[in-house]
C-alpha cells in the first residue's frame, strides 16, 4: 500500500475505534508533579479572591472618598468661620467709624476748630475715648496740623496725614479701614502704643526668609471724619482708632463667637489671628510653652497666595508647630494694598480621628461582610461541585464504551441544560458511531484501491523507464553523428529534449514516493523558463493563448535542479492553459524581491479561478477539481514538495471569473551554500 494511503487510512480506521483502556487512563491522568485541586476549593478561592480584590478595592475607594469628604466638609466649615471672623473684624471697624463720624458734630469740636484751639474740645474728647475705649483720638485743622491728641496733648502742631486721611478730604465724608501707621507717627499718638506695636520675629517653620528682624509699624483700625463749614468746606478732621498689635480682643472673640472656646485633647480645637504683612501681631495660637505666638510668622507658600497673589488660602497648612484646616485672606487698606491677612483654622487631628475612626468601622463592616460572602460562597461551591461530580462520572463511563449512560439533575439552571446536553450528545454518539464504523470501512477499501493504484503507476512509470532510457541514448547517438548545421539536428534535440522530460517526469512520479535529493546546479530561470514555453507554445492547447514575457535581464543564475524546476514550471503552465480553456492571456514575469534575497517567479493567466473553499486544499495529494480520468491531483503537491526542497515558497492567489496567479520565490543560493 502507498505510505500516504496507509496513512490515511490509519486515521479513519482510529476514528471509528471506540477509546481503549489506555487512553482512558491518559485522559483521566493528572500531570506529573500537579496536585489534584477538588472544583469546590476552586470555586471557593475563586470566590475568595473576588471578595479580597472587591474588598481591597471597595476599602480604598471608601477610604480615599471618606478622606476626601471630611477635608471638604472641614474646608466649608473653615471658609464659613472666616467670613463669619471677616463680619466680627468689619464690626469693630463699623463701631469704630459710628464713634467718630457722630463726634464731629459735638459743639466743642467746631468751637476748637474756629478758634484754633484744641483744648477747648479737650475735656469731651477725653471723656470719648476713655468710655469707647479707643487708643488714639486726634483732631487736625484743614491742613493736617494736629490741633489736640487725646492719647498725648503734649504732641501737638505736627502735620498728620496718610491715605485715609487725604481720602476723607477730598470726598468729605467719613471712611474707614485697615491701616498700617509708622513708629514715628505712633509715638506721636503715644509713645505706648510705639511699645505695644514693637514685635521680634521668631523664627517659625516654613516661614520665607526676611532680611529683618524686628517690626515696629502698628496696624491699626483707622476712621476719619471731615468736619464741615456751612459752605461745606472742610474746617479738619477728627479721626480716631484702635491699635491691632497685642490687641487680642477681635481674635478671643473669633474664638468664643465661631469655635465656642471648645477644646480638643486639651487644644482650643479653633485659633484666630491677624497678621501685619506675614507676622502674627493678634492671636490666640499657642506656642510649645503655652504663650500666645506673637511674633511667629506665616509659611511661605501660604504668604505668595494670599500677599503676593492676592486671593485666599483654603486647605491644609502648618500653623506655628501643628497642622490646621485653616482659611486665609487679604487685609487690604483704603487704596485696595494688601498690608496684612486675616486666618482662622480648625485643628486637623480632629478630622484625623474622625477619619480614622470612620475607617475603621467602614474596613470592619466590609470585612464581616466579606466573611459572611466567603461562609455563603463555599456553601453554594458545594452544591454545584456535587452536581459537577456527577457528571465527570457519566463523563468516565462514556468514555470506558458506555453510551448508554444517562444524567439526570434537577437544578433548574444551566447544569441542568448541561445533563440535558450530554444526554443528547450521548444519544447522538450511540448513532454517530455505527455510522463512523460504516463510513471507516468504506474509506478503508477507498484508501486500498488507491493503494494499488499508486503501486501500478510507480510500477508501469518503472517500466516505462527502459524503454525510454533506450529512446534517450539513440537519440543522443543520432544527434552526435549529424553535422553542426544539419537539417534533422533541430528535429533530433527536441526529440532527445523531449525524451529527457518524459524521464523526468517519470522520475518525479517516482520521487513522490520516493523522494529523492535534487541535483543542484548553478542555471538561468529565465532560459529554463524560456525552454518550457518553447515546448508547449506548438501544441494544439496554446494556438489560442497569448503568452508575454517580462524577464528581468540582470537575473542571476540560481542553485537548482533543472530538471525538478522544469516539472515545477510545465506544471503550473499546463494548469493555467486548461484553466483558460485553450483561450486567454499567460503572463510570466522573473524579478529580484526587494530584499535582493529572493528570485520571484510570477504566472498570471485568465482564467476561470478558483473557489474559495478550493484554495488551502489545492496543494494536497489526490485533490483535483477536474472532471474525472482528467487528472490524478498530484501535480501541485509534487510542484510544492520540489520547490521546498530548494528551500523556497510557492504561493497562488486567486479570484473566481478573473484568474488565478501563482509565485514562487527561489532563494538566491550559491554553491558554497549548498
Amino acid at each position: 500500500m502507498h505510505p500516504a494511503n496507509q496513512a490515511h487510512a490509519g486515521t479513519v480506521a482510529g476514528a471509528a475505534r471506540p477509546l481503549g483502556r489506555g487512553s482512558l487512563i491518559a485522559w483521566v491522568r493528572r500531570r506529573p508533579g500537579t496536585a489534584r485541586v477538588p472544583i469546590a476549593t476552586k470555586l471557593t478561592l475563586s470566590y475568595l479572591l473576588v471578595i479580597t480584590i472587591s474588598t481591597i478595592a471597595f476599602s480604598v475607594i471608601g477610604t480615599h472618598l471618606i478622606g476626601q469628604q471630611i477635608v471638604s466638609e472641614a474646608e466649608t466649615a473653615v471658609r464659613n468661620d472666616l467670613n463669619a471672623a471677616r463680619e466680627i473684624l468689619l464690626g469693630r471697624l463699623d463701631d469704630v467709624n459710628d464713634v467718630v463720624r457722630l463726634t464731629v458734630d459735638r459743639v466743642a469740636v467746631r468751637a476748637a476748630l474756629r478758634e484754633g484751639n484744641g483744648a477747648l474740645a479737650a475735656p469731651e474728647l477725653f471723656k470719648i475715648r476713655e468710655t469707647e475705649r479707643l487708643d488714639f483720638l486726634t483732631l487736625t485743622d484743614a491742613t493736617g496740623r494736629v490741633l489736640l491728641r487725646t492719647s498725648n496733648p503734649a504732641a501737638a502742631g505736627d502735620v498728620r496725614t496718610d491715605e485715609l486721611l487725604s481720602a476723607v478730604r477730598a470726598s468729605k465724608a467719613a471712611a474707614a479701614a485697615v491701616m498700617i501707621m509708622p513708629a514715628e507717627d505712633l509715638r506721636r499718638e503715644s509713645p505706648e502704643l510705639a511699645r505695644r506695636a514693637y514685635l521680634r520675629f521668631i523664627d517659625t517653620p516654613k516661614a520665607r526668609p526676611r532680611r529683618e528682624t524686628e517690626e515696629t509699624a502698628g496696624m491699626v483700625i483707622e476712621a476719619a471724619a471731615p468736619i464741615l463749614g456751612d459752605r461745606r468746606q472742610v474746617l479738619g478732621v477728627l479721626y480716631g482708632g484702635l491699635l491691632l498689635n497685642r490687641d487680642f480682643s477681635i481674635v478671643d472673640k473669633i474664638k468664643r463667637t465661631v469655635f465656642r472656646d471648645v477644646k480638643y485633647n486639651g487644644q482650643d480645637i479653633g485659633t484666630a489671628t491677624i497678621m501685619l504683612d506675614d507676622v502674627r501681631i493678634a492671636t490666640n495660637v499657642l506656642t510649645r510653652d503655652g504663650s500666645r505666638a506673637i511674633g511667629t510668622r506665616v509659611a511661605e507658600d501660604v504668604y505668595e497666595q494670599v500677599v503676593g497673589q492676592g486671593k485666599p488660602w483654603v486647605g491644609r497648612a502648618f500653623v506655628v508647630n501643628n497642622w490646621y484646616i485653616t482659611a486665609y485672606e487679604p487685609i487690604r487698606s483704603i487704596t485696595g494694598q494688601i498690608v496684612g491677612i486675616l486666618y482662622v483654622g480648625v485643628l486637623e487631628q480632629k478630622y484625623v480621628d474622625v477619619r480614622r475612626r470612620t475607617v475603621a468601622a467602614l474596613l470592619g463592616l466590609t470585612l464581616a461582610g466579606g466573611l459572611v460572602a466567603m461562609a455563603l460562597s463555599y456553601h453554594m461551591s458545594r452544591r454545584i461541585s456535587g452536581t459537577i461530580m456527577r457528571l465527570v462520572s457519566a463523563s468516565k463511563d462514556m468514555a470506558l464504551g458506555n453510551l448508554d449512560v444517562q444524567v439526570r439533575i434537577n437544578t433548574n439552571d444551566e447544569l441542568e441544560d448541561l445533563a440535558e446536553a450530554f444526554n443528547t450528545m450521548a444519544s447522538s454518539l450511540r448513532r454517530r458511531e455505527e455510522l463512523v464504523k460504516e463510513y471507516a470501512r468504506s474509506r478503508i477499501m477507498e484508501s486500498e484501491r488507491l493503494a494499488i493504484t499508486g503501486q501500478l503507476a510507480a510500477g508501469i512509470a518503472h517500466e516505462l523507464n527502459n524503454p525510454l532510457q533506450g529512446i534517450v541514448t539513440y537519440s543522443h547517438l543520432l544527434l552526435e553523428r549529424q553535422p553542426a548545421d544539419g537539417p534533422m539536428r533541430a528535429s533530433l534535440q527536441k526529440i532527445v529534449n523531449q525524451a529527457e522530460r518524459c524521464r523526468e517526469i517519470v522520475r518525479g512520479l517516482l520521487d513522490f514516493s520516493r523522494p529523492r535529493t535534487p541535483q543542484m546546479k548553478l542555471t538561468s530561470v529565465n532560459a529554463l523558463i524560456q525552454e518550457c514555453l518553447a515546448l508547449v507554445e506548438r501544441q494544439a492547447l496554446f494556438h489560442n493563448i497569448q503568452i508575454t514575457t517580462a524577464f528581468q535581464k540582470d537575473l542571476p543564475p540560481s542553485l537548482l535542479d533543472p530538471s525538478l524546476m522544469q516539472q515545477v514550471f510545465m506544471n503550473i503552465i499546463m494548469n493555467a492553459a486548461e484553466a483558460m480553456d485553450g483561450h486567454g492571456q499567460l503572463t510570466v514575469v522573473t524579478r529580484l524581491d526587494a530584499s535582493q534575497n529572493f528570485i520571484e517567479i510570477e504566472f498570471t493567466d485568465t482564467g476561470h479561478g478558483i473557489r474559495p473553499e478550493d484554495m488551502e486544499r489545492i496543494f494536497d495529494p489526490f485533490f483535483t477539481t477536474k472532471a474525472p480520468g482528467h487528472g490524478t491531483g498530484l501535480g501541485l503537491a509534487i510542484s510544492q514538495g520540489i520547490v521546498q526542497k530548494h528551500r523556497g515558497t510557492i504561493s497562488v492567489s486567486s479570484q473566481v471569473g478573473q484568474g488565478t496567479t501563482f509565485v514562487i520565490r527561489l532563494p538566491m543560493t550559491t554553491e558554497g551554500d549548498v
